[in-house]
């Protein structure tokens, strides 16, 4: 009985999901809801979200505060992370250093969206010159590795959260931008965007309202990826020393300290970089999910 309770819902559910409207909010959030790992993936990111909002308020400890004689503690009750070389509590660091890493990673990646997507609508919608220019100084950019070029960036601006942003996000307008020219490319002759010529709509009116909307599909579901690849940038960077310096706690800097201790002391590593996998784990969830209900190919 349980089991045929079981399909009937299931039955319901897609009946539900088919009457929606393909590509509008409902669907896509109909199709997100009933896919498990895009939610544990969205709660883990919200539960990561909050408690590095309220770790100075839930937690004694002040991520900066040393006490040596906690150093190299290991985890307990009064520490569950336990504490670094300096005496500080592992887990307020780890969850202070989630405003750094996400940060990072939403904003390097809504700036490389935005940059992207206007070169790309403006080489994918009026082609000849333009986009001959825009595509070859892409190629320049796009012939050096994203980790590097981002490297490169870092060691010109310096060191910093706002530094780091702009390296991140430099590095990835190249990718974006190609891939709204290539949407573009496969729209801008549709019948809709003539209809919108003849009847003598304006240029930026006809991409803000009909090529645009038409081609963000698979800039989301790459937003949700980029944001991952962003963050573990980030912490890369501050890994070898380009990114946020210590003493503030972001993820990689904490690996970075703590790499000398790995032998004696393996959880200050083990923690911060089990949270970076978890990070990422989780927004490729969500981007896996995002494919799914807006892919045309694969809806039911």
């Amino acid at each position: 009985m349980t089991g045929k309770k079981k399909k009937e819902a299931a039955v319901e559910n897609t009946r539900e999901v088919k009457s929606l409207r393909p590509g509008s909010l409902a669907y896509v959030w109909r199709r997100i809801s009933h896919d498990p790992g895009a939610m544990a993936g969205m709660i883990i990111i919200a539960l990561i979200i909050i408690l590095s909002i309220l770790s100075p308020y839930i937690i004694k400890y002040d991520y900066s505060t040393m006490d040596l004689a906690n150093k190299c503690a290991a985890p307990s009750w009064e520490h569950p992370f336990g504490c670094d070389e300096m005496g500080r509590d592992i887990l307020v660091r780890v969850l202070y250093g989630a405003r750094y890493t996400l940060s990072i990673g939403v904003l390097s990646t809504a700036m490389a969206i935005v940059i992207g997507v206007i070169i790309g609508a403006i080489a994918g919608y009026f082609g000849g010159i333009a986009d001959t220019l825009l595509m070859r100084a892409l190629d320049v950019i796009q012939a050096f590795p994203q980790m590097l070029m981002a490297m490169l960036l870092a060691a010109v601006f310096g060191t910093g959260l706002d530094k780091c942003i702009l390296a991140l996000g430099i590095s990835g307008i190249a990718g974006y931008a190609r891939m709204t020219r290539a949407n573009i490319l496969k729209i801008r002759n549709s019948e809709y965007i003539e209809a919108s010529v003849s009847i003598k709509c304006s240029t930026p009116r006809i991409i803000w309202k009909h090529i645009l909307p038409n081609s963000l599909s698979p800039l989301i579901v790459s937003a949700a990826m980029g944001i991952a690849s962003s963050g573990l940038a980030a912490s890369a960077l501050s890994f070898i020393g380009l990114g946020i310096q210590a003493p503030k706690p972001e993820w990689g800097a904490m690996l970075s300290s703590a790499r000398n201790y790995i032998r004696g002391n393996p959880h200050m590593v083990i923690f911060p970089g089990l949270f970076i996998m978890i990070t990422v784990i989780s927004f490729n969830l969500i981007g896996d999910a995002l494919r799914d209900a807006l892919d045309p190919k694969l809806k039911d």
